[in-house]
């Protein structure tokens, strides 16, 4: 197959998909509110920063499924890709971001850090998109013969608190582990070049390393009692005053979302033309995936509240963090 061939049947399929997602209704409102109606754009740019696990907001790179519905309100859009939540977060507090997804435990550590962000829209929970990985020939069979054993993670990421809720399961505490803090590229060369003994991570590092690195996993979210679910955050400033903005990307990824669910191995070609993964990886990664946007409820901040209060326990936060003080408004049920 020649390159301009695949080059015209991955615009074919991104043909198809926006038409399915107009079909779908790309431009509708969103389904729940969440910003004052009050505030309107003023136009700009607006900086989205995404991981390579992020394919609900790559698919909407990919497509430019964004540009329609913000181009009429004067905005550009601008895309920056990140290893990991803690740093993308570190951005958006410096002012440099305006608009990201990223696990739990991110705005958490960056809370605590000062920065004054929101959280803008919660994303279904995917107990399967983290691991706890091994050396195929590596002794370690479960998570309770991790202890005094060193474990790569990244520190404030979504497998920093999957390995903590993995070890209270297996009856373990933090300090029955040596947390080696690294971020996914070097915890990999760590991983492979066997100066750790795990690693704990998400999709799609963890699905490469199983196919890549003669990797196996001992533990997800379902055997760790882990939620693992993400989220969609912005500025404080972005969140108020450009609220239109941040209402289109939400439409949007709530539609992108729903046809996305339904056609991975779509969304697998799609995300994979993107990130340079191998298509078949990718699938493994879409098919442990799950897709769909939720309101910030009460029991939502109730759950990331238990979250923060553990860190603190663990002395990873310095002080408490009160979840409520980020959310602009909570969606409450309709009658």
């Amino acid at each position: 197959m020649t390159l301009n061939h695949v080059v015209r049947s991955r615009q074919s399929r991104r043909g198809l998909l926006r038409a399915g997602l107009a079909a779908a209704g790309v431009a509708a409102l969103p389904s729940f509110a969440f910003l004052p109606s009050s505030a309107r754009a003023d136009g700009g740019e607006v900086r989205i920063g995404y991981q390579k696990g992020s394919s609900n907001l790559l698919v909407l790179k990919a497509q430019d499924l964004l540009p329609p519905l913000l181009d009429p309100l004067g905005y550009t859009i601008t895309w920056t890709e990140f290893q990991a939540g803690p740093p993308m977060l570190e951005a958006l507090n410096a002012g440099a971001l305006d608009f990201g997804t990223t696990g739990a435990p991110p705005p958490i550590f960056a809370q605590a850090a000062g920065a004054d962000l929101i959280y803008a829209a919660a994303a279904t929970p995917s107990p399967l998109e983290e691991g706890i990985l091994v050396p195929q020939d590596s002794e370690i069979q479960a998570v309770a013969d991790l202890k005094g054993k060193k474990v790569a993670v990244a520190k404030g990421s979504s497998a920093n608190a999957f390995l903590a809720y993995a070890l209270e399961s297996a009856g373990l505490e933090w300090g029955d582990v040596e947390a080696t803090w690294l971020l996914p590229a070097d915890a990999k060369a760590a991983f492979d070049g066997g100066s750790v003994d795990a690693w704990a991570i998400w999709d799609p590092y963890a699905a490469v390393a199983e196919d890549t690195s003669n990797a196996r996993s001992i533990a997800d979210g379902t055997t760790a009692n882990h939620t693992n679910r993400s989220f969609y955050l912005a500025s404080r400033t972005f969140a108020t005053d450009h609220a239109e903005a941040l209402a289109g990307i939400i439409s949007a990824l709530e539609t992108s979302d729903a046809w996305a669910g339904a056609h991975p191995e779509e969304v697998a070609d799609l995300v994979a033309s993107e990130t340079g993964i191998d298509v078949a990886t990718q699938l493994k990664v879409e098919k442990r995936s799950a897709y769909g946007i939720d309101p910030i409820t009460p029991e939502i901040i109730a759950e990331q509240q238990d979250l923060a209060d553990m860190f603190l326990e663990l002395g990873l936060i310095p002080e408490k963090v009160e979840i409520a003080q980020a959310v602009l408004a909570v969606a409450t049920p309709t009658a």
